[in-house]
């Protein structure tokens, strides 16, 4: 008998040459290459063998744009209500209750404030492990806050989105959040504050259709998934077969919806040289140099 069995299409057959390896200390990437967890955690999440960019979590970017990984996080503490009492195979009062204890997050986004390469920045990362970083009232209130505190206090910000969309257990508050962003774009706008969005794997629905795409500069991580409805529903509609790489930021720089994509190890280096020429100040890597 072998000693590990796998089950295929109903059909149970012995599979001996499979290792028995601890989950969480290898990754399989969608070509098949298999990575260690500590290389992998190395090369910042990038698969080093095909460049595929892994899905990570706002502590992550947090560690990789901010100086020495330090910040202070703002509204740290704000929580989802059930103002619909919302119900369908289970609560959300209950979804929203299992997903605080898996993910030991709040919400779906964080803010933080630090140092970038010296300077003051302010960055909103959201969590696709919370309910598929959808986008309810919390959300929008603590983007929105992050954008009229940038504003205040002239500090840049980066939003990094990572979303399936807006969050249908809100309903119409959800969507509502859409409106509230745009608005406080306007006014970052207005008071000439710069705002960076880097789009990531996966960035849908409302998402996209607000704030993701609003940048001063649109910036996407490389083979991201960038859309506002899903490849297969909008196949569905209109019944034709989608160009190869559909809805992926390459195929979205290519047609003028994205300024640039960046491998995640420049991220840092991208950023802040976005934010320097939009403010027409001394670039700083150029400035370390000449010292």
């Amino acid at each position: 008998m072998s000693w590990f069995k796998r089950k295929i299409k109903g059909i149970v057959t012995p599979t001996s040459e499979k290792k028995d390896l601890p989950k969480g200390l290898w990754y399989k990437t969608p070509s098949g290459k298999i990575v260690d967890k500590d290389e992998l955690e190395a090369n910042l999440y990038v698969s080093p063998e095909d460049g595929y960019h892994m899905r990570i979590g706002s502590q992550e970017y947090f560690e990789i744009l901010f100086d020495e990984g330090k910040f202070e996080e703002l509204w740290k503490e704000m929580k989802s209500k059930d103002p619909l009492k919302f119900e369908d195979t289970k609560k959300y009062s209950i979804r929203l209750k299992e997903a605080m204890k898996k993910t030991k997050l709040n919400d779906a986004v964080r803010v933080g404030i630090g140092k970038s390469k010296g300077k003051d920045l302010i960055i909103a990362a959201m969590d696709f492990a919370f309910i598929g970083g959808s986008m309810g009232s919390v959300v929008g209130e603590k983007i929105a806050r992050a954008m009229d505190y940038a504003t205040e206090h002239k500090i840049p910000l980066v939003v990094i989105a990572k979303s399936g969309g807006a969050r249908m257990q809100e309903a119409a508050i959800s969507l509502m959040q859409l409106v509230k962003t745009s608005a406080a774009i306007a006014r970052m706008g207005k008071a000439k504050v710069p705002y960076i969005s880097l789009l990531t794997d996966p960035t849908t629905g409302g998402t996209t259709a607000s704030f993701a795409m609003l940048g001063d500069i649109n910036i996407a991580e490389p083979g991201a998934l960038i859309g506002f409805a899903g490849p297969r529903v909008i196949k569905d509609t209109t019944g034709k077969d989608l160009p190869e790489g559909f809805q992926r930021s390459e195929f979205l720089l290519e047609k003028g919806f994205l300024d640039f994509i960046s491998h995640r190890k420049d991220l840092k280096d991208n950023i802040n040289l976005y934010i320097d020429l939009i403010l027409n100040q001394p670039v700083r890597d150029l400035v370390k140099k000449e010292q």
